[in-house]
């Protein structure tokens, strides 16, 4: 009966041990904008390495609150869910990380949090009991904290549908993967707070695409079109004089390697570009999150008309 005990004991110590996130103890002093973060050039940088960025995990999307803030991302640890997971700027310092869990439904997956341009709602991607094909859903601000999740009302989840994100006068962008052989990014226009309507982007592939602010372009990961590597990369998509966008262009060196990047955003004062890079080569490769200047997108917008 003893060795029963000790071992429920010791179970319970593993078990907290590998959930636990940073105590106050033991988390940084983190002061200022992006989590005290010195911004990148045009040289793109592992972000937050050993705080957000943990070796040998899996991060994915992130997003800031117009204010900088709060930060929400994905992570999961190998063979895990997918959560996402915050931390806010108190009194001028960072708050530990921890697990949102805004479905509160058990053995659920919450990926893809975005907040929205007047930071009182997350929209983000549920799967779970509730939900078993992924849809948005989202959580309105209730004073310090966030309310009930509920599903996005709206056409926009008569389909598989993920990774919602806003453009500054609220109309919503995400990916429809009912069809993985042909994966749609589509734009539903902010009515009144609603999304009575969706209509395709007509861009020539790629998808997780994002909206920068003001919807003068698009960033998307996509296959690498210009050689036999089958990992991919990340574009942007210009937005014509006509509304038309252009051809998706590659962001080149500054942002690709021979590794795979994914899950691309802006941060809400339109300076900087996000994404994720696999730490290694192959289907398992862990990404970090990566960010650099928007600059470099400037560059390529400047040459592209100049054409």
């Amino acid at each position: 009966m003893k060795s029963i005990y000790v071992y429920i004991v010791l179970m319970t110590i593993i078990l907290l041990a590998s959930n636990k996130s940073h105590s106050k103890s033991e988390f940084p002093e983190l002061r200022g904008p992006y989590l005290g973060q010195t911004p990148p050039g045009l040289t793109s940088e592992v972000f937050a390495p050993g705080i957000i960025s943990i070796k040998k995990r899996n991060e994915g999307t992130i997003s800031f609150s117009p204010k900088l803030d709060e930060v929400y991302f994905t992570a999961k640890n190998k063979d895990g869910e997918t959560k996402i997971y915050f931390s806010t700027l108190n009194d001028d310092k960072w708050t530990p990380i921890r697990r949102a869990n805004f479905t509160k439904i058990k053995n659920g997956q919450e990926l893809h949090p975005f907040v929205s341009y007047n930071g009182k709602r997350v929209y983000f991607t549920a799967i779970n009991s509730n939900s078993p094909s992924p849809r948005i859903w989202y959580v309105d601000r209730k004073g310090k904290s966030w309310g009930n999740a509920l599903k996005l009302d709206s056409p926009v989840n008569n389909t598989k549908v993920f990774n919602p994100n806003q453009a500054r006068n609220g109309d919503l962008y995400y990916t429809d993967i009912s069809n993985l052989q042909s994966i749609k990014t589509y734009h539903a226009p902010n009515k009144s707070g609603v999304y009575p309507d969706v209509n395709e982007v007509d861009i020539e592939f790629g998808h997780h695409a994002y909206i920068e602010p003001s919807q003068n372009y698009l960033v998307l990961a996509a296959r690498n079109q210009n050689d036999d590597r089958r990992d991919n990369d990340i574009y942007v998509c210009f937005k014509e004089p006509d509304g038309t966008w252009t051809t998706p262009i590659n962001l080149g060196s500054v942002v690709n390697s021979n590794l795979n990047e994914k899950s691309p955003s802006i941060t809400p004062d339109g300076k900087y570009l996000f994404f994720g890079r696999d730490e290694i080569d192959g289907p398992n490769g862990l990404p970090d999150i990566h960010w650099v200047s928007t600059e470099v997108i400037a560059q390529l917008k400047l040459a592209h008309f100049k054409k």
